[in-house]
């Protein structure tokens, strides 16, 4: 990834969206040429030299001060996401101008075995750039049901989630509010791809998409940038109906970048019923014949979407 355009396209999309009567500017009375705040107006505020900034959004400055940074980032009304985003677009880890080979990573033999002992709840173990790396029953019952159980073993084939929300019909079909989901998974993968620039892999499934995705690459343009962590993910399985689930992201120790998510239902709500008919379903399949349990699953009584004015609190999430 070309960091210095990177920042440029970054920097400019945020001075872009900040209006003058937003900062105190007051409005002009003829019509003005630009979308925003003028690259003069932000330098000013911010106390950096309008040549300094220039060549910063240019992608000609190297080595920007942290006083600097801080100060345009405060300016423009950055969250704490888009300024560390904003720090590594401007100081790059690595400064090679030709990616890496990406090694192919495995979970690893105690992850597998974590995720098999997680019996009752859906999980999974991804790497940074949202490759399933392997799955428990369960979690793939959860997710990706049409597809091979082995799938995540293959990995020229394994399943993307991020791919899969934008290619794969029957996964998108898995979120109702798919639009929001959308935003949320590019907005994470912005920060990725600006932490890892020398990521090939990576660049090469942001080429991907935006080649074959219309959705994404309009989404991606946008330069959204956001965390996901924990939350509630809001499904309508196609088996067993509509489910609100809490997931976690807990990050496996070391250098890899992988993670395992876990989902879990509020006790006592229609989502955990779902949750544990879907298990049931798929704990038969496997004990009948490996790889089945899409088809187990066909014949599991289906728990249909609460009748209108049933309650369930939940808390608002974020994008895994």
């Amino acid at each position: 990834m070309d960091t210095a355009s990177e920042l440029g396209n970054f920097l400019k999309s945020r001075r872009a969206a900040l209006r003058p009567e937003d900062v105190g500017i007051a409005p002009h009375p003829t019509r003005r040429r630009v979308t925003g705040l003028r690259r003069e107006e932000l330098a000013t505020l911010a106390g950096v030299s309008i040549t300094h900034y220039t060549r910063l959004e240019q992608g000609r400055a190297t080595g920007a001060s942290d006083s600097v940074l801080e100060a345009i980032a405060r300016t423009l009304r950055l969250t704490d996401d888009e300024t560390a985003h904003l720090r590594d677009l401007a100081r790059p880890a690595t400064a090679s101008s030709r990616p890496a080979p990406t090694p192919v990573e495995h979970a690893s033999a105690s992850a597998r075995q974590l995720l098999a002992a997680m019996t009752g709840v859906p999980a999974l173990v991804l790497d940074r750039r949202n490759d399933v790396l392997a799955w428990n029953h369960l979690g793939h019952a959860l997710l990706a049901g049409h597809l091979a159980p082995e799938s995540p073993d293959a990995p020229a084939t394994r399943p993307n989630l991020t791919r899969m929300l934008f290619l794969d019909e029957r996964y998108r079909e898995l979120y109702p509010d798919w639009n929001e989901e959308a935003l949320l998974a590019v907005a994470s993968l912005r920060l990725v791809a600006g932490r890892r620039p020398d990521d090939r892999s990576l660049a090469e499934l942001i080429g991907h998409l935006t080649l074959h995705g219309d959705e994404f690459a309009s989404r991606w343009a946008r330069h959204p940038v956001r965390t996901c962590t924990s939350g509630v993910k809001h499904l309508r399985h196609p088996l067993v109906g509509a489910m609100d689930l809490s997931f976690e992201n807990l990050v496996i120790p070391g250098t890899s970048g992988q993670r395992l998510i876990a989902y879990t239902a509020e006790p006592g709500s229609p989502s955990e019923a779902a949750l544990r008919i879907l298990g049931s379903a798929t704990a038969r399949a496997t004990a009948a014949t490996p790889g089945a349990a899409a088809a187990s699953a066909e014949g599991a009584t289906v728990v249909r979407r609460r009748p209108p004015g049933t309650r369930v609190t939940n808390v608002p999430g974020q994008h895994t």
